[in-house]
């Protein structure tokens, strides 16, 4: 009877081990991603190459920007315990346990996380790691961090991921100059980016021969729900004061034209518009 006993408890031993190299692992990862951003995601890979992409410094983005990802994804990133509120968490585990709609929606640190990690369906499992990991990302890297990696790995039109290329592709301009209203229009892209494309002459689409839907939440977001979100804030500087930001782009123009300024259009973007009989 013993030797039984004996291989149960190296297994459990085993088992202990293997959790406690995971654990530590995970918050390697976790904790790395204060100084690396990686050039593909879980959900870059999934879409498939060519891939149009390229990393841009928090410092050259334009706080309209910030301020309308925080109105539009995630009033309490920078006032919020935790990635997530237990009450919200509760709500959208039982409205997908009944079939219904999302009644919340996933916060900043919950969407990251899917991005570079996981996979786009809803299953519980992949809805548990993400809560697990958006824990991790939000105690172990600052807010204004995770603010500078969704905003680079946030999908923005097809196989279109990131700001730095958005603006380009988008208005032709670097992220640092991007107005108020085209920050807010690129809101409306974040629900359905597969659905939304680029107007002949430049801009987001919102003709009549555009996709109704995108249409709809573009409009929705640049003339409702962001400028309305941050009237209620007290304006764009009070949101992106919430994640620890008081400068402006403007303030980091002489270092611009580093690599990580986006001061230039990617050749990704360049590329693309190419292939579209652009330029």
């Amino acid at each position: 009877m013993r030797k039984p006993r004996g291989r149960f408890r190296r297994a459990l031993r085993l088992t202990a081990i293997v959790a406690v190299i995971a654990i530590v692992a995970s918050l390697v990862t976790t904790i790395a991603y204060n100084w690396i951003t990686p050039p593909r995601t879980a959900f870059m890979i999934e879409a498939g190459e060519p891939i149009v992409y390229q990393y841009v410094s928090i410092d050259h983005i334009s706080r309209y920007t910030i301020a309308s990802v925080v109105a539009h994804e995630d009033e309490q990133l920078g006032t919020r315990v935790g990635a997530f509120s237990i009450d919200d968490f509760m709500a959208r585990a039982q409205a997908f346990g009944s079939g219904q709609p999302d009644p919340s929606g996933s916060t900043v640190p919950q969407q990251l996380v899917k991005n570079i990690f996981l996979w786009p369906s809803q299953d519980p499992i992949r809805k548990g790691i993400e809560a697990g990991l958006s824990e991790e990302f939000d105690f172990l890297l600052p807010k204004e961090r995770i603010m500078e990696l969704y905003l680079n790995y946030a999908q923005f039109g097809p196989k279109l991921f990131g700001i730095c290329a958005a603006s380009w592709y988008y208005f032709n301009a670097p992220p640092s100059q991007l107005t108020q209203y085209e920050s807010e229009q690129l809101m409306g892209v974040l629900p359905d980016p597969d659905n939304v494309r680029r107007a002949p002459g430049g801009g987001l689409d919102i003709s009549a021969t555009a996709n109704p839907e995108a249409v709809d939440l573009i409009n929705g977001a640049a003339n409702v729900w962001v400028p309305r979100q941050l009237e209620g804030m007290g304006g764009w500087q009070a949101a992106v004061k919430t994640i620890g930001i008081t400068d402006t782009a403007a303030d980091h123009a002489a270092t611009e034209g580093n690599s990580d300024g986006c001061s230039t259009m990617p050749q990704d973007v360049a590329k693309r518009l190419q292939s579209e009989g652009v330029g």
